[in-house]
């Protein structure tokens, strides 16, 4: 049975970060010139893997799948947040919700994955250099991509599907700046226990597991770093690791902070906060930690800028 006070309306309110007042402007252009930049960073660094054959290894394929993953991540949240913010509203539709929790969903699975099969590349660089193009061909780099891919589109769907067909009541007001599913099972008008145990064995197979083999492969590659004699390769092998564990921990922390605590303990404050921290942040610093700080992603930026018109006048 639908509940008497189940809204007639399909639209959803989005009270977002901050009311409509000189601190929310500040934010909001700061937030404008954080998505150009992130766009525009990632898809540079797409181009250059793309046309520079120095870059065509397992790594820097991983990578660009990683920043393609990226753009759609903050594509899908803050260009709605900024419009919404322009035109004085803060609805979005149902299919609008939908669209965002599959899309979301299916990055927040595929980029744990992809972080791993990342952590696992650089585990055989390092710690099995001569196996390396045996363990990572291309092949290898193409499934890995593929399953990251697949297996959180299949995540996606079943949660989409699921989560979108509970009944809703008034006010549809999700007292966050996207279509989270936490924030959405809070206006359910059933009873979303057995959902949310399936949310579980999900949080576990796309961020326990994925960020415990993480975890293993860095402590690995720091053992075997410790054990080399050059010291001027091991401090850069260690500042290397340490600025992706960097990234790694704020982009699986706030996940796993927001996906494993009992519902009771949720404070949309809270959620929303750390939610800033995969949904903005991390896809702003992944091209800088993994590739910008690189010689060869340097080397072929210039290049690159060799071969522009103004460049040669």
């Amino acid at each position: 049975m639908i509940p008497e006070n189940q809204t007639s309306s399909t639209d959803f309110i989005l009270l977002g970060l901050f009311s409509s007042s000189h601190t929310s402007l500040v934010f909001f252009s700061t937030l404008f010139i954080v998505f150009i930049l992130t766009v525009t960073e990632n898809a540079l660094l797409i181009l250059l893997i793309r046309r520079d054959s120095r870059l065509h290894s397992p790594m820097y394929f991983l990578l660009s799948h990683l920043s393609f993953m990226d753009i759609l991540q903050i594509s899908s949240i803050v260009p709605k947040m900024i419009t919404n913010f322009l035109s004085g509203t803060r609805t979005i539709s149902f299919a609008g919700c939908g669209f965002q929790v599959f899309l979301y969903v299916i990055l927040l699975g595929g980029e744990c994955l992809l972080l791993a099969a990342m952590s696992y590349d650089r585990y055989v660089a390092i710690c099995h250099p001569l196996r390396y193009a045996m363990l990572m061909s291309d092949s290898v780099s193409v499934l890995l991509a593929a399953g990251a891919w697949l297996v959180g589109i299949l995540n996606s769907i079943v949660h989409t599907a699921y989560v979108l067909h509970f009944p809703f009541c008034e006010p549809r007001v999700i007292d966050h700046y996207f279509c989270e599913i936490p924030a959405l099972l809070k206006l359910s008008c059933v009873d979303t226990s057995h959902y949310e145990q399936g949310v579980d064995v999900s949080t576990t197979i796309f961020l326990l597991i994925p960020f415990s083999m993480i975890s293993v492969s860095y402590i690995k590659i720091l053992h075997t770093i410790l054990q080399t004699k050059s010291s001027e390769a091991r401090k850069k092998s260690f500042s290397t690791c340490s600025f992706h564990m960097v990234v790694v921990v704020m982009y699986y922390g706030p996940f796993i902070f927001i996906y494993m605590r009992p519902k009771s303990y949720h404070t949309p404050g809270q959620d929303k906060f750390l939610a800033i921290f995969y949904t903005i942040l991390t896809p702003t610093l992944n091209p800088v930690i993994y590739s910008f700080r690189n010689k060869d992603v340097l080397k072929a930026m210039k290049n690159m800028l060799k071969c522009l018109p103004l460049a040669k006048k």
